[in-house]
């Protein structure tokens, strides 16, 4: 392919680029090899923090990049898998003596020495005009699973300490499911609301979504991401959006179930009592969810509670909690109260209180304490909750539980952006390059992982997050989880679809999400649509990393793939949040809502023609396959059954029945390339005549048990009785201290 304009061929930079991690290139989605312009790759580079001012400053990077690792002791992390001969490079100058010591994070006492490597030799180069020498050490194969320390001394008195992780080779929770499928609901927890709601679905909803499916015959219940949002209104509606993914949204709160709540003085608790009234009248409008109020209406509540005293042992396990939680803890809820007493756009972010460690939030801390510990405690009232819906779950007798999802990243204002400057990049955000359905590119407007700095902080961060998520689950989803292996960076100023990609160690990145849900006994799934390369999912499944497919996506040229085909490491769904509900998407809703906001990349009359051929292969496979005796004359109820019924035709271990199918939703959550043109996250859960679906109806809705009835069928699964004995737990190891001293 011809050069692209601004493409200097400067070879130079395109050389540090690849030192990098920067791809000089990429293959576009329409197969054409894509050459990155010179200036997109100078500006990805200064975010990653190389001086590319002038042709003289690139090349002393280069030479800078090709001896940074022989100037240091040790490298910054080391990622290896249980049984496999490894190794640690410790270099010092020649002739210096050096003692490597290794013990279990947290047990020093549990030291043991290593030796150098018998069978490898050491290496020598001239480094600033000296000599350095590389001597391999031997990392002792018998290592079970989990973090040490490692710690190198010379006698020259240069002293350095790394993390080690010993990860799994294979996900056991993921083989555990072997022998038998299960299916849960696929749902948007905000959506599911009760009588006893506050205008959005809580975490007392989703105690019950989990104990009504359980005893349908479900194993687990996927929600959205629950991440923290703005402490204050407005917040954010998309859940895929947050200000942190390492902690959770208080708007999940139910505020009657804090233990505190019926020792309210009579005053409060009328004042309680009239929000309550008004908040559980938005429950019965079936047209959109305002969390603005209901979040207002609950920090008024949280306020109030805040005062009770609390009992000398739940006193107690609030200690606790802040102990484990350590400083991660006490930065987010700082963030918090600086977001309450600052806004969003004061100039102070940028200067006095840029990071937690400057000035004004340091003087912060003490000024705004009372606010701080009202943050740290919503954190451990969403930890109780959270821990009830799973022990509901289990109770139920699920085997899975909840599953959490992950976010791709964050807001660039958010509290995660503010607390680890030191593990991001700045001047960039993540995106996605032009593709068929968007031909600008995708600009998330989110700051991406700095690998290097993410590895030099010993990827604390990163397993900080996963253990918060994991503390009180049975699974994960990996929203876009090819960004382990490369993310799309756009430089700040440019177009979405002039960036490039900046490739991560994904043997690290996933190492280290394998380790912390191996810990933690739960199964995790990638979202693995779209453009992603053979080799990525190739290396997830030897991982035990389940993939996704979606019923719609899966085609083998211009027919539909028969479900015998899909991938058994998988979790299967009809459809996804960005689909209209499979009813609505049967009558087309997604086309008449594009072409009312001008979406549509054709006429109307192309779009619909499109979509009703593909229907009508998709039925005629159906059909075909015994599912649909009435082909396409039947009632869309019949359609969506029997679609329900290809699918379970998949070997795949996990199979997902969306609510909203289930109850004859029609109405989209997610419209893309929209924001406020369409209440996108906004939309309550309702029946096929657009009624509210209460929580406490779906065991009486025929519909929701007549599909229950297929799956279970179909899977050969049951519905349970409402007093199980819990199914036996994969083995969550080393709970007691759930933190483990990645703060």
């Amino acid at each position: 392919m011809a050069e692209q304009a601004g493409n200097s061929g400067d070879t130079t930079v395109r050389r540090l680029a690849t030192e990098y991690g920067v791809a000089t290139e990429y293959e576009g989605f329409d197969g054409e090899h894509e050459s990155v312009p010179d200036a997109t790759l100078r500006s990805v580079l200064t975010a990653l923090g190389a001086d590319v001012s002038d042709d003289d400053a690139v090349a002393r990077s280069l030479r800078e990049r090709e001896s940074a690792p022989w100037r240091r002791l040790l490298p910054p992390v080391v990622v290896t898998e249980v049984g496999r001969a490894a190794t640690v490079a410790v270099t010092t100058a020649p002739g210096d003596t050096v003692r490597v010591r290794l013990w279990p994070e947290g047990d020093q006492d549990a030291e043991r020495a290593l030796e150098p490597a018998a069978d490898e030799e050491p290496e020598t180069r001239e480094v600033d005009g000296e000599q350095r020498r590389r001597v391999p050490y031997a990392l002792p194969a018998e290592l079970p699973l989990g973090w040490y320390r490692l710690e190198a001394v010379t006698g020259s008195g240069e002293r350095a300490r790394i993390d080690v992780a010993v990860t799994p080779r294979r996900l056991s929770t993921t083989d555990r499911l072997r022998g038998r499928r299960r299916w849960g609901y696929m749902a948007q927890l905000y959506s599911v609301m009760s009588s006893r709601s506050w205008g959005v679905g809580d975490l007392s909803d989703l105690a019950s979504l989990a104990a009504l499916s359980g005893v349908q015959g479900a194993d687990y219940v996927l929600i959205n991401p629950l991440h923290a949002a703005e402490p204050e209104p407005p917040v954010e509606p998309s859940p895929y959006l947050p200000s942190s993914r390492r902690f959770f949204n208080p708007l999940y709160l139910r505020v009657a179930d804090v233990a505190e709540f019926p020792y309210l003085r009579p005053a409060d608790r009328e004042v309680v009592d009239r929000l309550a009234a008004v908040q559980r009248k938005a429950v019965l409008d079936p047209s959109s969810i305002d969390r603005d109020p209901a979040y207002a209406a609950k920090l008024k509540t949280l306020e109030l509670l805040y005062t009770v005293r609390r009992s000398p042992y739940r006193q107690q396990q609030l200690e606790a909690f802040v102990a484990q939680a350590g400083q991660p803890l006490q930065d987010f809820a700082l963030w918090c109260a600086l977001r309450e007493e600052l806004g969003e756009d004061s100039p102070l972010w940028r200067d006095e209180a840029r990071s937690p460690g400057s000035p004004y939030a340091q003087e912060a801390r003490t000024r705004l304490a009372h606010r701080v510990n009202f943050h740290v405690w919503l954190q451990w009232l969403l930890d109780e909750q959270l821990e009830a819906a799973q022990r509901a779950a289990h109770r139920a007798g699920m085997d899975i539980g909840v599953v959490h999802d992950l976010a791709v990243g964050v807001h660039k204002h958010g509290a995660d952006a503010w607390a680890l400057q030191d593990a991001m990049a700045a001047g960039v955000s993540v995106g996605a390059p032009a593709d068929m359905y968007n031909q600008l590119g995708q600009d998330w407007s989110q700051p991406p992982w700095h690998p290097e700095k993410l590895a030099e902080l010993g990827y604390r961060p990163w397993r900080q997050m996963m253990r918060t998520i994991f503390r009180h689950a049975g699974g994960v989803r990996i929203d876009h989880v090819a960004g382990l292996f490369r993310l799309w960076w756009i430089p700040e100023g440019n177009t979405a679809s002039d960036g490039t990609y900046v490739y991560y160690d994904h043997e690290a990145m996933v190492g280290v999400l394998a380790l912390e849900a191996e810990l933690a006994g739960v199964v995790v799934v990638g979202e693995d649509l779209g453009t992603v390369e053979d080799s990525v999912r190739e290396y997830l499944e030897s991982k035990g990393v389940l993939g996704t497919s979606i019923l719609w996506f899966e085609m083998d040229g211009d027919v539909p793939r028969d479900p015998s085909r899909y991938r058994e490491l998988c979790m299967a769904s009809v459809n996804t949040h960005d689909l209209p509900p499979t009813p609505g998407y049967l009558e087309g809703v997604q086309l008449q809502l594009r072409e009312d906001l001008g979406l549509l990349a054709r006429s109307p009359e192309e779009e619909r023609e499109d979509a009703r051929a593909q229907l009508e292969t998709f039925f005629a496979a159906v059909t075909e396959a015994g599912y649909l005796p009435g082909g396409a004359d039947a009632d869309a109820e019949t359609k969506v059954e029997a679609l329900y019924r290809y699918l379970c035709d998949a070997p795949s271990l996990l199979l997902n029945v969306s609510l909203v199918d289930a109850v004859g939703e029609k109405r989209i959550q997610n419209q893309p390339g929209t924001s406020d043109e369409y209440p996108n996250w906004r939309v309550p859960l309702a029946d096929a005549d657009g009624r509210p679906v209460m929580l406490e109806s779906l065991p009486r809705m025929p519909r929701v048990q007549r599909l229950v009835d297929v799956v279970n069928e179909a899977l050969g699964t049951h519905r349970r009785t409402s007093a199980v004995t819990a199914p036996e737990q994969p083995e969550r190891r080393d709970l007691a201290d759930p933190f483990r001293s990645a703060s």
